[in-house]
């Protein structure tokens, strides 16, 4: 047990390649513990639903031709975590990583996202926690394509991994966010980011006839990610073909001068 505990999650699910490409990288420089949901969960931020079974099932896998033991959970991403903390690992982990999810996570519409969702929950536990997510097509967000290559995205898990394991970051940084560009390298240049405040995913409303017809509410991305700050998620990962990294804080508080704002809110209901 002298090697650093990873504990690796995902929303895609126990099946997915993403998954295995994480747990092949952090291999190499810990103990990795992988524990996910049974079911994919994309799109289930930090949800902790009553209708989650909890049923936790071991597996045994193959990676790097080495026999290991892992786990689905039948819950969300966020229920996978706190299972694996409460009930399947021995201690705490040393780090909790997410990932590698199908589909980039930008913008301020991360909230919905399991694979942040993940993550914040960790944070929430006070344990150090990394969240990468890899710039796919649309068709294959759902999807265990084997067209999409993780290469890249693996190597930088590792090394973002292997830096919060030896560095503490600044205060109010509760976990990062990491968004790979498809056609990114391991040498790839990262830049550290602020959420875009774009509406990247652009909802689209059920294709059907009828309200009685079962219908998904579809999304399409953003047209024109130059519109948007250079210093955003979006336009480093985007237009400057980059690696986002975006530094989160558990405290949604607003920003602002709370007295100003008192102040207002007083003088518009007088």
């Amino acid at each position: 047990m002298s090697k650093p505990q990873i504990l690796l999650t995902n929303d895609d699910g126990i099946q997915s390649p993403g998954l295995w490409a994480a747990a092949e990288a952090l291999s190499e420089i810990g103990y990795v513990h992988v524990v996910a949901p049974r079911d994919q969960y994309s799109g289930a931020g930090r949800s902790l639903p009553s209708i989650s079974d909890g049923i936790i099932t071991p597996h045994q896998v193959t990676v790097n031709s080495k026999q290991w033991t892992v786990y689905s959970v039948g819950g969300t991403p966020a229920q996978a975590v706190l299972h694996a903390i409460l009930e399947i690992m021995p201690s705490k982990p040393d780090l909790v990583v997410s990932g590698i999810n199908y589909g980039e996570n930008v913008g301020v519409g991360i909230t919905a996202s399991g694979t942040v969702g993940a993550a914040i929950e960790a944070a929430m536990q006070g344990l150090p926690a990394l969240a990468i997510s890899l710039e796919t097509d649309i068709e294959h967000h759902l999807s265990y394509s084997t067209d999409v290559d993780f290469t890249a995205s693996a190597c930088l898990t590792r090394k973002f991994a292997r830096i919060l394991l030896h560095r503490e970051l600044l205060p109010d940084v509760d976990l990062l966010k990491i968004d790979v560009p498809k056609d990114a390298t391991c040498d790839t240049p990262w830049r550290v980011t602020r959420l875009s405040r774009l509406d990247y995913f652009i909802p689209i409303a059920a294709e059907r006839d009828s309200w009685e017809i079962p219908g998904r509410i579809g999304y399409r991305v953003a047209s024109d990610p130059r519109a948007d700050q250079p210093d955003t998620d979006v336009y480093v990962m985007r237009v400057l073909r980059q690696v986002a990294v975006t530094p989160l804080s558990l405290d949604m508080t607003s920003r602002v001068d709370l007295s100003l704002l008192e102040q207002k809110l007083r003088a518009d209901n007088a």
